[in-house]
């Protein structure tokens, strides 16, 4: 309940103790306020300024200068993967042709060449004797086949016992047919007017027959 004094309000006790703390805080406030020290005008300006963003021209360039380099990567890493994948094609090629590839076989000694003539009959007769160990000269061969036919492949022989039976001699050395079969020497033809085939069938029954055609003077 309000009284009034000598023009004044009287307060009761409760708004007394109100104001009382009114006062006590205004004055610790302003005891704060005294002892904390105002900032000076060179402190604010110390205080570190955040740098503004870039503007969108400068952001701009930055960002394409990053898709750049990371496109530049990309291909980079393109580049080596396609370089591995060519390197391993061609490793596998060239393990493959490694395997595909056959030795090379050694080329066949060239044929002896000879002569279409006497010399050359004998001459290869006689290297087809000695390949196979059935022993014949040169001389002891042409001495008989110079008696029996004169050199001619072609000779038959229709007038001794062989022809009166019907199994003339035929050929350089005049052999007859079942002779011939059954001395013919591997290698050879089986004509028996062949000369090389018609000589070697020869000695090779002469060397059975007589140890050698070079044993031989006369029919045999």
């Amino acid at each position: 309940m309000r009284s009034t004094i000598s023009g004044y309000t009287a307060l009761s006790k409760a708004h007394k103790v109100s104001v009382t703390g009114l006062v006590t805080v205004a004055g610790a406030a302003a005891l704060t306020f005294a002892l904390v020290p105002q900032a000076s005008a060179a402190d604010a300006q110390s205080v570190a300024v955040k740098p503004v963003a870039q503007n969108a021209q400068a952001f701009g360039e930055t960002h394409d200068a990053e898709l750049a380099k990371a496109a530049d990567a990309a291909a980079g890493q393109a580049k080596a993967k396609a370089g591995a994948a060519v390197k391993a094609k061609a490793d596998e090629d060239r393990a493959s042709r490694s395997t595909e590839r056959k030795p090379i076989k050694a080329a066949a000694p060239a044929k002896k060449a000879y002569a279409d003539n006497l010399d050359g009959w004998i001459s290869e007769s006689l290297d087809v004797l000695r390949s196979k160990g059935i022993p014949a000269s040169y001389e002891g061969i042409k001495r008989n086949i110079m008696r029996e036919s004169t050199g001619n492949p072609r000779a038959i022989n229709d007038w001794d016992i062989n022809a009166v039976n019907g199994v003339p001699s035929k050929g350089l050395l005049q052999i007859i047919d079942p002779t011939f079969k059954a001395y013919h020497v591997e290698g050879t033809s089986w004509d028996i007017y062949d000369p090389v085939a018609n000589i070697t069938a020869s000695c090779n029954y002469a060397a059975d027959k007589y140890g050698s055609m070079d044993n031989v003077n006369s029919a045999y």
